[in-house]
């Protein structure tokens, strides 16, 4: 059965910086603050995706289209704990 297939919102051409060469992380810290970390840069790379996209606002961040902006971007699909991190960081006061 052929499912018709919703094209996903116009993501425009990211500008490319040099990259950092990586370090290692730093050793001794428990399992749990790596685990933060991480989530915390995937966190930042889909907002920064989302800006770019046009999604301003945290109510336009649904968990459904932070999930699509993770696959055009190619990050694994986050969970519902980074998503809420991604709407925290495009929150601002009017």
């Amino acid at each position: 059965m052929a499912v018709a297939a919703t094209p996903l919102p116009y993501l425009p051409d990211l500008p490319s910086f040099p990259t950092l060469p990586k370090k290692r992380m730093p050793a001794g810290h428990p399992r749990e603050w790596y685990e933060t970390h991480h989530r915390r840069l995937k966190a930042m790379r889909l907002a920064i995706a989302l800006l770019h996209a046009g999604v301003y606002r945290p109510e336009q961040a649904s968990n459904r289209r932070i999930r699509n902006i993770a696959v055009r971007i190619g990050v694994h699909p986050p969970s519902d704990t980074t998503c809420h991190m991604v709407r925290s960081l495009i929150h601002f006061d009017d």
